[in-house]
């Protein structure tokens, strides 16, 4: 059986790629980010080797002991927790960030990868296993957006590709045609929590990728826990880029926004 890692971040897409990549066959070995990393992956593994950011310097290592020679990266760490005293605990961590030229998450995650990519390790897309969660161009759940409401999306989605071009974030909350939000290190849910405070009821969200989206790391990811805060925070409308964007646990997340009137539509 051929084996696969996986560096396992927050939320569940590690524990849905983790249980697809299983269903393909493979022999899935996970890097578990404690303070991140779910412990339901657990269920989802062959085996699993909990790490904190302290000891990512011994990752390599760690694969080649494995016999691995392919991995993926899935889910989040927490973006403040990259400037954090631990990081700066691992010596091998931390000299392989003094060499980046920033220290935006594209570029430190490029240097991780390609750090492990020189011990030998072969990094994959992380949709690999799940192009079938990433919804094609079309109308979601709700009604068809309104004029305002479609405009709002035109707006956001080119504003939203230029923010994400330079790697500020890849979600904007709009409404009539001003700028509410903008998504930085915080991340969506937060983003969406200061849209509702700002702009009252019925904005929209747009979620895009990035010009030059790495498929091994980062892709834009939103599932029932953003359906559930968008609602709670009286969105109106979230419009994500089709074909581009993991929509995770569909099947459950667009009725609930279908009975609650809160348009989805990949564009």
């Amino acid at each position: 059986m051929a084996k696969l890692g996986l560096i396992a971040g927050s939320k569940r897409f590690p524990l849905i790629f983790a249980q697809a990549a299983r269903a393909k066959g493979y022999e899935v070995v996970v890097f578990a980010v404690k303070g991140d990393a779910a412990r339901s992956i657990c269920r989802y593994a062959d085996k699993v080797l909990w790490l904190r950011l302290s000891e990512f310097g011994r990752l390599g290592e760690l694969m080649r002991r494995e016999g691995l020679i392919e991995a993926v990266m899935a889910g989040q760490i927490a973006p403040c927790r990259l400037f954090s005293a631990e990081v700066m605990r691992d010596a091998g961590l931390r000299e392989l960030l003094s060499g980046i030229k920033d220290n935006r998450a594209d570029t430190i995650f490029s240097a991780v990868i390609g750090h492990l990519e020189k011990s030998g390790i072969r990094f994959l897309d992380s949709t690999l296993f799940l192009k079938e969660m990433m919804p094609a161009r079309g109308l979601l759940a709700g009604p068809e957006p309104s004029v305002r409401q479609l405009e709002d999306i035109d707006f956001g989605f080119k504003l939203a590709k230029e923010a994400a071009g330079l790697d500020i974030g890849q979600t904007v909350a709009v409404k009539a045609k001003a700028i509410v939000g903008v998504e930085a290190f915080e991340g969506t849910d937060n983003l969406i929590r200061r849209a509702g405070r700002l702009a009252g009821r019925g904005f929209t969200v747009v979620k895009v990728s990035k010009p030059r989206q790495d498929p091994r790391f980062d892709i834009p990811v939103v599932g029932m826990g953003t359906v559930k805060t968008l609602l709670r925070c009286g969105a109106g409308c979230l419009a994500i880029e089709a074909g581009k964007t993991l929509f995770i646990d569909k099947e459950a997340s667009l009725p609930l926004a279908q009975r609650n009137g809160l348009i989805i539509t990949a564009v």
